[in-house]
């Protein structure tokens, strides 16, 4: 499971790094009719090599903590392993 702190409307998509217990990431779309959700869960999908269908999102789907399951996925991918900058 990731615990997360998402900020929707940013000019891309990026890690952040920690934000308290949390991982902070921006994302480039708008918090509009569910928009940055299914937008982030695509994300999440590609940078865990893994089918969409399987990146649920748990809690938070009006805030902007969340809390976000990968089901299928064996080990962190590059990105969120190595120092952000």
């Amino acid at each position: 499971m990731l615990e997360l702190h998402v900020q929707p409307g940013a000019r891309r998509d990026e890690i952040v790094g920690a934000h308290g217990e949390r991982l902070k990431l921006k994302l480039a779309s708008p918090a509009v009719d569910g928009k940055a959700n299914r937008h982030l869960m695509k994300w999440l999908a590609t940078l865990f090599d893994v089918p969409t269908g399987q990146v649920q999102l748990l809690r938070g789907t009006t805030g902007r903590m969340k809390t976000v399951l990968i089901e299928g996925a064996t080990e962190l991918p590059p990105a969120l392993t190595r120092s952000p900058g």
